[in-house]
């Protein structure tokens, strides 16, 4: 019995390419060349109007004012005409250390009023979150409802508590009986006690924001580790020192720059009580109050922007180095 060796057994590799006897012969596709539009002109230029125009407005609006405001640091300059810009070196910062008597009590008010929300609204929010988190009744009405001051503007937030604090018809005096004559508590005008009171209406904002960001943190929880916590007999509180709250050591970080960036920031609630004056100093508002006011020194007014910058960058940059080698390890 003869066997006739087909092309792929033989081991003529010219038999092989040639097509089989009675085989049609399918020529084989060229590859495509080229490729094809997927955009048109049009589509281009509207991305680049969507992408370019915010660009160029942040590049302006952020970068060169930035920039502009560390020249300017070192000139005087009263905003009229560029002409008027003079260099004067350093004697703006050496002015404002040594004989502005409005710049330590500003430094030492912002320094409080981090104090007071790292201690006061950060704890009431970590409290809240754990209390959401276990999913009882009702919690997103509650949700809402603590993190609602936080949607609300600085500005409306302050004309809301200017009537709670309103000596002759606020709720305050109206409840303790000092709304009467001789017996009126000024929380706004008394330098002894604006402050605080300004403080109470800052961590009520802070306390809904700080819920927010550790109920997202506690969200992120393994609950293998709750149960595991349950069945070593640890009660609720033990589970939460022990075990809960190390894993939110992220989210801490993260409460701890937010809380130091909104203690530095502070200026409309500020601004909208008073004004920033008898008592109430910020950096933020002496940097306003020197550029805008009545004086107009933009130069000097500059001289403490900066200095506010190089505060907050010394709580940036390690916050940013610390991600950055996260994402690098992962």
């Amino acid at each position: 019995m003869t066997t006739t060796d087909t092309p792929e057994k033989s081991g003529d590799p010219e038999a092989a390419k040639a097509p089989l006897p009675g085989s049609a012969h399918v020529p084989a596709k060229k590859p495509a060349t080229g490729h094809k539009r997927l955009l048109t002109r049009r589509d281009r230029l509207v991305l680049g109007v969507m992408a370019g125009l915010p660009t160029i407005l942040h590049v302006l609006l952020v970068w060169v004012t930035a920039l502009a405001s560390i020249l300017l640091a070192f000139t005087t300059w009263d905003g009229i005409g560029f002409d008027s810009i003079k260099w004067v070196g350093l004697e703006n910062f050496k002015e404002l250390f040594t004989n502005n008597p409005q710049f330590w009590p500003a430094v030492e008010h912002n320094v409080v009023w981090f104090v007071v929300l790292i201690l006061i609204p950060t704890p009431m929010g970590l409290f809240l979150a754990v209390q959401l988190d276990k999913k009882i009744r009702f919690s997103r009405v509650y949700q809402t409802a603590f993190f609602l001051p936080v949607v609300l503007s600085m500005a409306v937030i302050g004309f809301v508590w200017q009537l709670v604090y309103n000596p002759d018809t606020g709720l305050i005096n109206s409840l303790i009986g000092a709304n009467e004559p001789g017996k009126y508590i000024d929380w706004i005008g008394d330098p002894d006690l604006n402050l605080w009171a300004i403080l109470i209406a800052a961590s009520w904002r802070h306390t809904g924001y700080m819920m927010i960001l550790y109920l997202a943190g506690l969200k992120g929880v393994d609950p293998s580790l709750r149960e595991a916590s349950a069945l070593d007999g640890a009660n609720e509180w033990q589970t939460f020192k022990n075990v809960i709250f190390p894993t939110l050591r992220p989210t801490n970080t993260v409460v701890l720059v937010v809380t130091i960036i909104e203690a530095l920031r502070a200026f409309d609630l500020v601004f909208v009580f008073n004004g920033g004056a008898q008592g109430t100093e910020l950096l933020s508002i002496l940097v306003t109050s020197n550029i805008i006011g009545e004086s107009s020194r933009i130069g000097y007014g500059s001289a403490i922007a900066v200095v506010l910058l190089l505060i907050s960058l010394v709580v940036i940059i390690p916050y940013l180095i610390s991600t950055f080698r996260k994402e690098r390890r992962a």
